[in-house]
C-alpha cells in the first residue's frame, strides 16, 4: 500500500487546496500518472501517482485546504503497508481511521516532541520585547505560523481581559450589534489564491515598513523609438524597455535588489537581477519572475516575458518559474489609474508600479510649452533597509534611461 501525501514543492508553501482529482476509488493507475491538482498561492500544481496500482481512498474532498505532509490518498500497490507507513496516517483525513491504526497513531502522538512555533524574527522580537510566551499564542498564518497581528492581537485581548472599562464597552457593542438588522448578501469563497494573497500581503504589510516614492516619466522618445522599430518589424513591447532600464538602475544601486536577513542582521545584496512580473489573472495575482535580465537582449526579454505572462493567466507555471525573484515590477498603466502603493513582495526590498500614460502640456527648453507622453509610477521600498533619498535616485537614474533611448542602447553594448 503506498500513500499519496501533499508534498513539499518549495517557496515557502505551506499549504494547498485540492481543486480537482483525476482518478476515483477502484482506477487502475500507473506511475507518474497525474492523481490530484493542487492550487498553492502562486501556481497549481499536480501530483503524480509513485507507483502502479489501484486508488483505494481518497480522503479529502475537493476544496478541501491541506498541509504539507497531510495523506490525501492511497494506492494499492499489491504490497503490504510498513509499519512506519501506518503510523504517519494523519488525524486530518476525513474518512474514520481503523481501529489498529487509529492506536498507533495516538502512540505516536504521545511521543510527539513539543510543538514547533512557526514565526519571523522580527515576529519573535516583538514577542520578546511586550514579554508574551509565543507558545500561548494562536498562528493565523500558512501551517499555523505566528504573525505580528496574532501577537498584537493577544497583547490587546490580554490587557481587556484585565480591564472592566474595556469588557463594558465590548457589552455595549455587543447590544448594539445586535440591535443592527443584517442586509441580504452574495457570498464568494475566500480560498485559493485569493486567500493565499490575502496572507502573504498580511505578513508584507505588517513585517516590512513600507514607504512609497511617487515620480514621472517622459516616455515620448521611447514611444517613437518603438513605433520606428516596429516599422521594421521589430515589435518590442515597452514594458521590455523598462525592465532593462530596471536591471541596469538596480545595478546603480544594488541595496534595491536586496533582502534584510534579520536573523543574521546582515542585509543581502543579490548578485542576480531575477524581476519578478506582477501578473492579474482570472485566479488572482501571480508572479512569474523573468531571470538574469541584465543579460538579456530586449527581443529576449520581451519573448520570454510574453510566454511567463501566457502561462500565469493559463495556469501552468512551474515551481521554478515563480521562485527567486530579486525585485517585482508591476504595469497597471492599461488598465488606468494615476497612482497606487505597492505592496512588496516580501522578502524583497522594492516594488515599482507604472501606471497612466496620457498627454500633457510640458515646459520644455526656452520656456516652450509641448505636448509630451507622461507616465507616473510609485516605487515602494523597505525602509529598514534604504531611505527616501536613495529611492529619488533610483527613479532619477531609471527616467534618465527611459526618457533617453540612446542612452540606453549604450548601455547594452
Amino acid at each position: 500500500m503506498v500513500e499519496v501525501k501533499f508534498h513539499d514543492i518549495g517557496e515557502g508553501m505551506n499549504e494547498g487546496e485540492i481543486i480537482n482529482y483525476f482518478v476515483s476509488v477502484g482506477d487502475r493507475v500507473s506511475v507518474d500518472q497525474p492523481l490530484v491538482e493542487m492550487q498553492t498561492d502562486k501556481m497549481v500544481a499536480e501530483i503524480p501517482s509513485p507507483a502502479t496500482g489501484t486508488v483505494k481512498a481518497i480522503h479529502h474532498e475537493v476544496g478541501t485546504t491541506v498541509t504539507i505532509g497531510t495523506p490525501i490518498l492511497e494506492i494499492d500497490d499489491g504490497k503490504e503497508m510498513n509499519a512506519s507507513s501506518e503510523k504517519e496516517v494523519s488525524a486530518a483525513i476525513s474518512t474514520p481511521e481503523k481501529p489498529e491504526v487509529f492506536q498507533a497513531h495516538k502512540q505516536q502522538e504521545a511521543k510527539k516532541p513539543p510543538k514547533r512555533i512557526i514565526a519571523a524574527p522580527h515576529t519573535r522580537r516583538i514577542a520578546r520585547e511586550n514579554d508574551v510566551d509565543i507558545e500561548k499564542v494562536q498562528g493565523s498564518g500558512p501551517a499555523g505560523r505566528v504573525l505580528d497581528e496574532d501577537i498584537f492581537n493577544y497583547i490587546r485581548k490580554q490587557q481587556s481581559q484585565s480591564t472592566k472599562t474595556e469588557e463594558k464597552a465590548q457589552s455595549v457593542a455587543s447590544q448594539v450589534n445586535d440591535s443592527i438588522e443584517i442586509s441580504e448578501t452574495d457570498t464568494i469563497p475566500f480560498t485559493g489564491i485569493r486567500k493565499q494573497i490575502a496572507q502573504k500581503m498580511t505578513t508584507s504589510l505588517s513585517t516590512i515598513p513600507h514607504v512609497t516614492h511617487f515620480d514621472e516619466a517622459d516616455v515620448t522618445n521611447l514611444m517613437k523609438l518603438r513605433r520606428e522599430l516596429k516599422d521594421t518589424g521589430e515589435n518590442i513591447s515597452i514594458v521590455a524597455f523598462f525592465l532593462k532600464a530596471i536591471a541596469i538602475t538596480l545595478k546603480d544601486f544594488p541595496i534595491f535588489n536586496a533582502q534584510l536577513d534579520e536573523e543574521n542582521d546582515v542585509i543581502r545584496l543579490h548578485k542576480n537581477y531575477h524581476i519578478g512580473l506582477a501578473t492579474d489573472t482570472t485566479n488572482g495575482l501571480l508572479v512569474p519572475v523573468l531571470r538574469d535580465v541584465d543579460r538579456k537582449n530586449l527581443r529576449e526579454i520581451h519573448s520570454e516575458m510574453k510566454e511567463l505572462t501566457k502561462k500565469a493567466q493559463e495556469g501552468k507555471l512551474t515551481v521554478q518559474e515563480i521562485r527567486g525573484g530579486t525585485f517585482t515590477i508591476s504595469n497597471v498603466g492599461p488598465l488606468g489609474g494615476t497612482a497606487a502603493t505597492p505592496i512588496i513582495n516580501h522578502p524583497q526590498t522594492g516594488i515599482i508600479a507604472f501606471h497612466k500614460t496620457k498627454k500633457t502640456p510640458v515646459v520644455i527648453e526656452d520656456n516652450q510649452i509641448a505636448v509630451r507622453s507622461i507616465m507616473t509610477m510609485s516605487l515602494s521600498f523597505d525602509h529598514r533597509v534604504a531611505d527616501g533619498a536613495y529611492a529619488v535616485r533610483f527613479t532619477n537614474r531609471f527616467n534618465e534611461l527611459i526618457e533617453n533611448p540612446n542612452r540606453l542602447m549604450l548601455e547594452l553594448t
